[in-house]
């Protein structure tokens, strides 16, 4: 069976670096398919479609809601053509309903242990319109090694520079922030995978640079602290969310080959700035996420923030504005306020606003969110912000004889990470 597994194209960020990360959603889908199937895979961000390649199967992977209607269009297509199309990962997800429009199934949930169903469905022409396993979540330990072999490795590298590879050690959030869809997504019990195969997975990784893109390393001290101590063989050299602020614990991480996290800067008090002192203080880079937009900002709040942001010495900052997701707690009470003022999904893109603030008009808070930006890199530019960045990690690289000798003529171009723009992993 040749199935063709498709990630759509989805616009940059005005202020985003044009480089791609390998996604992850597709490579931990496809080794959820037997060996019978025959996977190829296109991102169109870098790769064209051939509409005219004889497929059995089309298979359509949406992480972010920017991707949606672009997905749909390419759904339509295969469709019209007689082709059966099949829709799964974080966005369809989100807007499921929609996507039902456009598809002639739709995956919701986790497909560890759900695909033998599906493909035999698909064999005897009696495929069905929802396979609905979001309540019902498969056991953490069939996740396996994400089949990062679908991708064409080469087009992953800017400037030379090979970017991250994305691996995760655990699903589900026992948190439930405001913007967030992932307790939807995935529940609001924290489920680590078993240490040992998440070290296997990440030792297998012909990659040193890594993003461990589960939600929050900081669920359970003792799990988090067992992870690293086992990491720490591999010299990997990873970003991630955010790492639990106990000493204990960020001397693991460094041990274990912690470079940089992304820190939500969320108010300007000395426990903010504590926290990002603590991370240098155990040599971890900081990138700030910072969300603008919320009720309780006001314009003066805004401004003082961003003057907070210079004063703690942040290695990068990420500035976006609330956007309400379909499937959080922001999406809920801003559409019951009649606060949402477009529903167009292509405008979703967190650097937009898409509803009304409470205390300022849109046009006020998109005029914010450039200031943010200019203010903060006014000093010095991002791209040396991100060049710096990345010189710390060639740095601890070279201190343990794992540094590749192609990237030191390269050391000072800007490396960083693409944009996800919303927390709906």
């Amino acid at each position: 069976m040749k199935f063709k597994l498709i990630y759509p194209k989805w616009a940059k960020l005005d202020r985003q670096t044009e480089f791609h990360l390998p996604p992850h959603g597709p490579v931990v889908f496809a080794a959820t398919l037997p060996d019978y199937v025959d996977i190829d895979f296109v991102d169109e961000n870098l790769q064209e479609i051939d509409f005219d390649e004889a497929v059995d199967f089309v298979g359509i992977s949406m992480m972010l809601t920017v991707q949606v209607k672009r997905g749909w269009e390419i759904a339509d297509r295969y469709r019209e053509k007689g082709i059966n199309v099949i829709f799964g990962g974080i966005a369809s997800m989100l807007h499921a309903e929609e996507t039902m429009e456009h598809a002639d199934a739709v995956f919701l949930g986790e497909a560890e242990g759900r695909m033998e169903q599906v493909l035999d469905d698909f064999r005897k022409g009696r495929l069905q319109h929802c396979y609905d396993f979001i309540n019902d979540r498969p056991d953490i330990a069939l996740v396996g090694p994400a089949r990062r072999d679908i991708l064409d490795r080469k087009l992953y590298n800017y400037k030379g520079v090979q970017m991250v590879d994305l691996v995760h050690a655990s699903r589900g959030c026992r948190f439930n922030c405001y913007p967030c869809a992932v307790s939807y997504l995935g529940g609001r019990v924290f489920r680590p995978r078993p240490i040992d195969k998440a070290v296997a997975e990440i030792a297998g990784i012909d990659n040193n640079r890594l993003f461990i893109v589960d939600n929050s390393l900081a669920q359970d001290t003792k799990w988090e602290m067992d992870l690293f101590r086992e990491m720490i063989p591999l010299k990997k050299k990873w970003c991630s969310h955010p790492i639990e602020d106990k000493p204990e614990v960020l001397d693991l991480a460094a041990q274990a080959g912690a470079w940089y996290v992304y820190q939500a800067v969320f108010d300007t008090s000395d426990y903010i700035k504590e926290r990002i002192k603590r991370y240098h203080d155990y040599g971890i880079g900081v990138e700030g996420t910072i969300l603008l937009g919320l009720d309780s900002h006001t314009e003066d709040d805004i401004k003082r923030l961003i003057d907070f942001l210079l004063e703690i010495e942040l290695d990068l900052a990420e500035f976006t504005v609330l956007t309400p997701f379909p499937h959080t707690r922001a999406y809920d009470e801003l559409n019951k306020q009649n606060r949402i003022l477009s529903k167009n999904w292509d405008d979703f893109s967190a650097d937009q606003v898409v509803y009304q603030p409470k205390n300022m008009s849109p046009g006020k808070l998109q005029e914010l969110l450039d200031y943010a930006w200019n203010t903060f890199y006014q000093d010095e530019p991002q791209s040396i912000k991100m060049a710096k960045l990345f010189q710390q990690v060639v740095k601890k690289e070279m201190a343990d004889n794992t540094f590749k000798p192609r990237d030191r003529e390269l050391s000072g171009q800007s490396f960083g990470r693409t944009v996800t723009r919303e927390d709906e992993r």
